[in-house]
Parts: C-alpha cells; sequence; structure tokens
C-alpha cells in the first residue's frame, strides 16, 4: 500500500515519521527550536511550517497519518503534486497562524504540534472535490457523504473550541487548517474563470 501512494503523499508521511523519530530521540530540544510557540514565547517565523511535523505521541501522529493518506492521496491523484503540496502546506500555515493569535488572545504559553491542520484542509478539500464520496466513521462505524463528514468535523471543532472542551487540543487550529484550504480553492476557482 505505501508504494501505491502518489509521491507527495508518501513524502509528507516520510517526513512525519522522521519529525517524530527526532522527537523521540532528543526530546524536548526538537520542540524547543520546531514546535509551534506562541508570540510571548519562544516563537520563530519557520515554526509556522515545522510545528506540523511533529507530534504528541503515538495516537495522535497515527491518526493524522490515517487522515493525510485517506484524503491526501485522492486530493493529489486529482491535482497533480505540485498543487497538492501548495493546499497542504497553506493548510498548515494557516493552522499555525489562526493557534497564533488564539494563543495571543488567551495567553496560553503551550507550544502546538501536529499535522492535523493541514489534515483538517485535506478533509475539507477532499469534502468539496468529492461530496457525494462516502466516508466511515471510526466511532462509531457510520457511513455519510464527504460533505456531511467535512461540515460534522468542522461544527465539533467549533463546538469543542468555544466551550473549552477537550483542553490541550488545537481546536481553532483545525479549523484555520479548513479556511486556508477553502482560501485556496477559491482563489484556483477564480483563476480558471479569469483564463
Amino acid at each position: 500500500m505505501f508504494s501505491q501512494l502518489p509521491a507527495i503523499t508518501r513524502t509528507l508521511l516520510i517526513a512525519n515519521l522522521i519529525g517524530f523519530a527526532l522527537q523521540w530521540l532528543m526530546p524536548g530540544v526538537v520542540e524547543a527550536w520546531f514546535a509551534l510557540w506562541p508570540l510571548h514565547v519562544n516563537f520563530q517565523p519557520w515554526q509556522l511550517l515545522s510545528y506540523g511535523f511533529l507530534h504528541g505521541g503515538l495516537l495522535h501522529i497515527a491518526f493524522n497519518m490515517f487522515g493525510l493518506t485517506m484524503f491526501g492521496a485522492d486530493l493529489e491523484r486529482l491535482w497533480g503534486p505540485r498543487r497538492f503540496l501548495t493546499f497542504y502546506l497553506i493548510s498548515v500555515l494557516t493552522a499555525g497562524l489562526t493557534q497564533l493569535v488564539f494563543s495571543a488572545y488567551t495567553g496560553d504559553p503551550t507550544p502546538t504540534v501536529g499535522a492535523s491542520g493541514g489534515v483538517y484542509g485535506l478533509v475539507l478539500g477532499f469534502a468539496m472535490m468529492f461530496p457525494e464520496r462516502r466516508i466511515m466513521l471510526l466511532f462509531p462505524p457510520i457511513p455519510m457523504p464527504a460533505r456531511v463528514f467535512a461540515l460534522l468535523f468542522a461544527g465539533l471543532e467549533l463546538y469543542l473550541g468555544a466551550t473549552g472542551t477537550q483542553s490541550g487540543v488545537a481546536h481553532f487550529a483545525h479549523l484555520g487548517g479548513m479556511l486556508g484550504g477553502f482560501i485556496v480553492l477559491q482563489v484556483w476557482k477564480t483563476q480558471r474563470r479569469l483564463r
């Protein structure tokens, strides 16, 4: 299965696994330099992308890499490698920017790690490109169209973020990743109309 993944999806998967391995080999050191730190703590500009290749544990990376392969492979086949990589990295970037705004507002000094913002962008992109494709939730196992899946996840993230439920999870960063993906798709749509 790994060899059947498109090139960029496979490369992103490997890069995330390398980032996670480095965290395990040099605990604390990698996060100090490459996690996304709030502006008032230890922020560096490269962290707006580097945080997306680090994770907070085995389950965290497992779910994110599952999402990357599940949604990313079809999008890369549809858009091609360059457009797919652009879309993914902009989703990671807008997720990071959203998290910086949120942490500045709350004063939270906690760093952020994870590819979730990019993956949530992929969820939105997948739902917009393949709205009727059936997706199966893991818990509970309920099939639904991709557009419903994306709306459900966006609504859940908004609720969890607004209520402060499940602290330690960057819910607004997830929404920021979706917003970034939506903006990219609108720009591409406008460019197609202008041609």
